[in-house]
C-alpha cells in the first residue's frame, strides 16, 4: 500500500471547547479543497526537540470543497503532542498525512442512523451529522453524547441549533457526574443505547455509528450485538485509546 498522501496546512484559528479541549481549524497551504469523507482522520507530523511525532486526529468538520477543516485536541498532562498543539501559534504550518480511516457512513435511503459517543469522540460524529443535514438528509438520526459534567460538552449550542431547525435530528446528552441542576439523562451511553435504537427501528432499520474509549465501544458493540442481535454491518464503531 503506498502511504497517503501529505501536504501543508497552516493554523487560522483556535478556540476553547472545554477546560481542556481546543478546537484548531487550518487551511491548506495550496489552497486546494481538503478531501476526505466524513468520519475519516489525519496524521499531524509535529517536530519536536526530542524529535519528530505524529498523531492522529478525527476531522471534525464536514467534508466541502473548501481548504479549511477542523479537530480537536484534548490537553493531556506530560502529553507532548496535545501540549505542542495547545501552544500552536495562529500562522504556523505543520505538515499532515491523509485522509485515511473506514469509520464512514453508509448512505442509504431512508435509513435512520444512531450516533453515539464520549468525549472527544463526538468529533467523526459531528463530521457526519453535519454532512448528512448540509446534503439535505431527511431520514432520522439521534445523537447520544456522554461526558462526565456539563462543562465537558462539545459543541453544545450548535448541536441544541440544529436540532431546532432539523425535525429529523435529535441530540441527547447524558452525564456520569451530573451536578443537583442537571435535569436531563444521566449515566453512560450504553444505558440510553437500546431506548433509542429501538425508537428509530420503528421507522426502518438504523445503523449506529459509536466513536469513543474502547471500554464504552465494547460495550454499546456487546448490547446491540450480542443482547438485540444487530446486524454486524449495522453497527460501525471507531476507539482513540
Amino acid at each position: 500500500m503506498p502511504p497517503p498522501p501529505s501536504f501543508e496546512a497552516r493554523l487560522v484559528s483556535s478556540r476553547m471547547l472545554s477546560s481542556d479541549v481546543k478546537e484548531l481549524v487550518f487551511e491548506r497551504s495550496d489552497g486546494g479543497p481538503c478531501a476526505f469523507e466524513a468520519g475519516q482522520w489525519l496524521n499531524i507530523l509535529m517536530a519536536l526537540p526530542t524529535g519528530e511525532l505524529r498523531r492522529s486526529y478525527s476531522i471534525a468538520s464536514a467534508p466541502s470543497s473548501r481548504p479549511r477543516f477542523e479537530i480537536t485536541v484534548t490537553r493531556v498532562e506530560g502529553g507532548p503532542g496535545s501540549t505542542f498543539l495547545h501552544q500552536l501559534e495562529t500562522g504556523t504550518t505543520l505538515t499532515f498525512q491523509g485522509p485515511q480511516g473506514f469509520f464512514t457512513r453508509t448512505r442509504t435511503p431512508n435509513t435512520p442512523s444512531l450516533f453515539i459517543g464520549t468525549g472527544t469522540g463526538v468529533t467523526p460524529l459531528r463530521s457526519m451529522i453535519l454532512d448528512a443535514l448540509a446534503k439535505g438528509e431527511t431520514s432520522p438520526f439521534t445523537l447520544v453524547y456522554g461526558v462526565r459534567t456539563e462543562g465537558d460538552m462539545l459543541y453544545r449550542e450548535e448541536f441544541m441549533e440544529l436540532a431546532k431547525a432539523h425535525a429529523n435530528f435529535r441530540v441527547y446528552y447524558t452525564l456520569s457526574r451530573a451536578g443537583a441542576e442537571w435535569t436531563g439523562r444521566t449515566g453512560y451511553v450504553q444505558t440510553h443505547a437500546k431506548e433509542l435504537w429501538s425508537e428509530l427501528a420503528a421507522t426502518a432499520p438504523p445503523h449506529a455509528y459509536v466513536c469513543g474509549l474502547e471500554k464504552m465501544v465494547s460495550a454499546v458493540r456487546e448490547l446491540l450485538r450480542k443482547e438485540m442481535a444487530v446486524e454486524r454491518t449495522q453497527v460501525h464503531t471507531e476507539r482513540y485509546d
